[in-house]
């Protein structure tokens, strides 16, 4: 079995599959921690896949990027045309500023920056299974998440509409950004959706783990 770690609910969905155990933490990542220690018996590896923003300003949405156990990552690159390799940071909360994403890259020279891997890598370490980030870029470093976007995870994984609709009321001027981020969003998901639907991303991972 294979576990990954992911945000929103519709990225689980996008990922489940035969041989598949995907957790959505929806922000709370002491609850994520704890669901991943609980499911980590039967599994072989565990991924962190989702969503990302980009820190590297040559990604653009939709773009692939992975990072860590290399033999999880040379595969996945050989199956996933275009995927860019590099490093993957994980932070307990969201990087929304152009600013901030500079001043993280700069600090830790990543690519791309996500939610849910630095605490599924802990995981992996204290059972000594591999790890693997696979990673649809969704906003580019460019571009700063607006408010609304930041409020529109749930805990449950689902998106919080009324707490998106809330935030556009106090601050109606940030509807066009929250348009693009819409935009991008959609062309993140749908990379997802080929790496897992089209491209069968999971079989080429178990291959991996089967030649090790």
């Amino acid at each position: 079995m294979i576990l990954i770690a992911t945000g929103l609910g519709r990225e689980a969905r996008i990922m489940a599959g035969p041989g598949v155990a995907v957790i959505a933490g929806g922000g709370d990542l002491a609850r994520l921690e704890r669901d991943i220690e609980a499911a980590v018996g039967n599994a072989r590896a565990i991924l962190s896949s989702g969503l990302a923003g980009a820190l590297d300003p040559a990604l653009r949405a939709g773009d692939i990027v992975v990072d860590g156990d290399e033999r999880l990552v040379s595969a996945l690159r050989g199956a996933l045309p275009g995927a860019v390799a590099g490093r993957v940071v994980g932070t307990d909360s969201p990087v929304a500023s152009v600013a901030a994403k500079a001043a993280l890259r700069q600090r830790t020279g990543a690519i791309a920056v996500e939610m849910e891997g630095h605490v599924a890598a802990r995981v992996a370490a204290r059972h000594g299974l591999p790890f693997a980030t696979l990673r649809a870029v969704s906003d580019a470093a460019d571009h700063a998440l607006p408010p609304a976007a930041l409020a529109g995870m749930a805990p449950d994984g689902r998106m919080a509409i009324g707490a998106v609709l809330a935030s556009l009321v106090r601050r109606p001027g940030q509807l066009p950004a929250l348009i693009r981020t819409g935009r991008e969003a959609e062309r993140g998901f749908r990379a997802l959706f080929r790496c897992y639907r089209v491209l069968g991303v999971m079989d080429v991972v178990e291959h991996a783990l089967d030649m090790a």
